[in-house]
């Protein structure tokens, strides 16, 4: 009988760019071949496919078919993930599930995007009816106020935020694909010093679009002990959480799903947040790493500031965090940026991240973030958790 225990084999990632001039394809192609070189698979026996869908090809309702097509698979199995930048967590999570119910023997996950070259994302509802003619400026805007609603309540946290960001830049000069405009040091008093863009953010607080592609190769434990590919991480849980609190008219803005998801597959792993070796957390702004961080349970509610002043969160600390520079430092390559931390959780794993391995692989947390909804917190929260 084959295993439901699923195992990530392989990984690629390209360097992530500003502003490449290349497409979401040529991002794909170049990903691609890495992960066929990395491990030594040839694209035939590949039978499933999940690709993240792409900001830059969001008029093509078909991207995933057409890449497919691009690449040269034949399939027995293929998705789009569309969740926003808690895509690729999705198509890794929806990977293991047609693996487990034998839809395929060797599935991919790959996201590739370059909106910073080309960005065909069009977004309609509620936010042509409320957020535009008021002029909110999506992500950046719906940040901020949830920033301002966090300092409200519990003080500022621009301390902890600067050692977050600090940290992460850190982390970064060490990842040889992070964006050259972001390879250079920062200082806690350079963080304070950045200017505001939405009130209370800071530019430093955000990320920057750039283009990019990663990828991971997926298979059953069976496979990967018969092909020999003994340093391959297990997928031990996996939960996410969608529309939180959707049916209260005036939720709480700082309530996100990352109470549900995060507890629930640190339960699956049998894990208690005491017990994670290193964290892969989404960082599209820094508040978000302060909210997961209480709400998945490793602090209680407001203590998040002070946790994190409290401990060493570098590669080496007794808590690592984004070890390989998270999008704040490294870019954010569209919706492909979930796959960063995957990706970067894979190679700590594997014992492959070089100067920036950490010795705490006994297990790794990852999540996503995805949506920015009206008068509320982000719409998608999913959480992952890799073990030896």
């Amino acid at each position: 009988m084959t295993s439901a225990a699923v195992r990530v084999v392989g990984f690629a990632e390209t360097p992530v760019v500003y502003a490449s001039g290349l497409s979401a394809y040529e991002w794909a192609g170049d990903v691609f071949s890495r992960l066929l070189a990395n491990t030594g698979l040839e694209k035939a026996e590949i039978d499933g496919f999940c690709a993240t869908a792409s900001l830059s090809e969001a008029d093509n309702p078909f991207h995933a078919a057409y890449l497919a097509e691009v690449l040269g698979l034949e399939l027995d199995w293929l998705q789009v993930s569309s969740i926003g930048g808690s895509s690729f967590l999705g198509g890794v999570g929806a990977a293991m599930m047609a693996l487990r119910t034998g839809q395929c023997r060797i599935a991919m996950v790959l996201g590739a995007d370059a909106p910073s070259s080309r960005n065909q994302a069009r977004f309609h509802a509620y936010r042509d009816e409320f957020q535009a003619p008021s002029g909110l400026l999506r992500p950046l805007g719906a940040f901020g106020l949830i920033q301002n609603a966090y300092a409200q309540r519990y003080g500022d946290p621009s301390a902890a935020l600067a050692r977050l960001v600090v940290n992460q830049r850190q982390n970064a000069l060490a990842n040889e694909n992070s964006c050259d405009k972001l390879r250079k040091p920062l200082t806690e008093a350079d963080y304070l010093a950045s200017r505001t863009i939405s009130d209370p953010l800071r530019l430093l607080d955000a990320v920057m679009y750039c283009d990019g592609g990663n990828a991971v190769l997926l298979m059953s434990e069976d496979e990967a002990s018969r092909r020999g590919f003994n340093l391959a991480p297990r997928i031990a849980g996996y939960a996410e959480r969608i529309n939180h609190r959707i049916a209260e008219p005036r939720p709480d803005f700082l309530d996100t799903g990352f109470g549900v998801a995060g507890p629930r597959a640190l339960a699956q792993a049998g894990l208690q947040p005491h017990e994670v070796g290193q964290l892969q957390l989404y960082d599209d702004f820094s508040i978000a790493l302060i909210l997961q961080l209480e709400q998945i349970g490793f602090c209680g509610d407001g203590e998040g500031p002070a946790y994190v002043l409290s401990r060493d969160l570098s590669p080496l600390g007794g808590l690592p965090l984004n070890t390989g520079g998270g999008q704040l430092s490294v870019g954010q390559p569209g919706l492909a940026a979930g796959g960063l931390t995957f990706v970067e959780a894979a190679r700590q794993m594997m014992g492959q991240a070089g100067a920036r391995q950490s010795a705490r692989t006994s297990s790794c947390l990852v999540t996503g973030i995805g949506g920015i909804p009206y008068a509320r917190h982000w719409m998608m929260s999913n959480a992952m958790v890799l073990v030896p």
